[in-house]
């Protein structure tokens, strides 16, 4: 079994609210920023981006959920461990835990499906996808 992937983020005052913890929209934009992540350091660099422009293959979101564990701050870089959990024949689940110094903040599970970017039309995964995807699904 390889090494978790761990996707840095630097919160910054910023991202916070008058609370001096991050703004709840905030944490879904965390979790995405791993998942790109996580397909750039799978895929050669291709992220999102490249695989809508450059391969014709969007990923557009079915569902997300997050359970909320502790407030997310400044003081330390939030670790977001992300990993896929399943992998269908028109969908991928992907899981990201955050934590701040060792302290769980969030997790959650987000859903996309496979399309056609160009005509926003459902599709299998790829095979070339699926073939790196399937040896790194793990159990949440």
């Amino acid at each position: 079994m390889s090494a978790p992937f761990v996707h840095p983020i630097n919160v910054t005052w910023g991202d916070c609210d008058p609370a001096r913890i991050a703004y709840t929209a905030r944490l879904p934009y965390f979790a995405l920023d791993a998942i790109n992540a996580w397909w750039e350091a799978h895929f050669d660099g291709e992220g999102w981006f490249q695989m809508e422009i450059d391969r014709n293959v969007g990923t557009p979101f079915v569902r997300m959920e997050l359970n909320f564990r502790s407030p997310v701050t400044p003081r330390h870089t939030l670790i977001c461990e992300t990993f896929p959990t399943k992998l269908g024949n028109k969908s991928i689940t992907f899981a990201v835990r955050a934590s701040q110094d060792g302290v769980l903040s969030f997790e959650g599970s987000f859903t996309c499906v496979f399309t056609i970017a160009d005509q926003f039309k459902s599709r299998s995964a790829p095979d070339y996808m699926r073939q790196i995807i399937e040896p790194l699904i793990r159990d949440v």
